[in-house]
């Protein structure tokens, strides 16, 4: 699927937010640890992906005190080639 491109995002952050997406099935929320062991990238990098996921709006807490990110909207609509 084609993407609008977007200065600040890395390979990474489309392989998240496609994981966070758990497309033909319910979007899923999930913590960084969650999310390092279903992707092929580093703890570390996968929480700087979802703060910056996050400032740009892609990503948004579902329970912040226990660092549960899911999808948002906008998130979903990138996605899909909409935004």
């Amino acid at each position: 699927m084609r993407r609008p491109r977007v200065d600040w995002m890395t390979r990474a952050d489309a392989t998240i937010l496609e994981f966070l997406l758990n497309e033909g099935n319910r979007p899923l929320i999930a913590n960084p640890s969650t999310v390092e062991a279903n992707i092929d990238y580093k703890i570390s990098h996968v929480r700087r992906r979802l703060r910056a996921l996050q400032d740009g709006g892609l990503v948004e807490y579902s329970d912040k005190d226990r660092g549960l990110y899911r999808i948002s909207e906008q998130g979903q609509a990138y996605l899909e080639g909409q935004t």
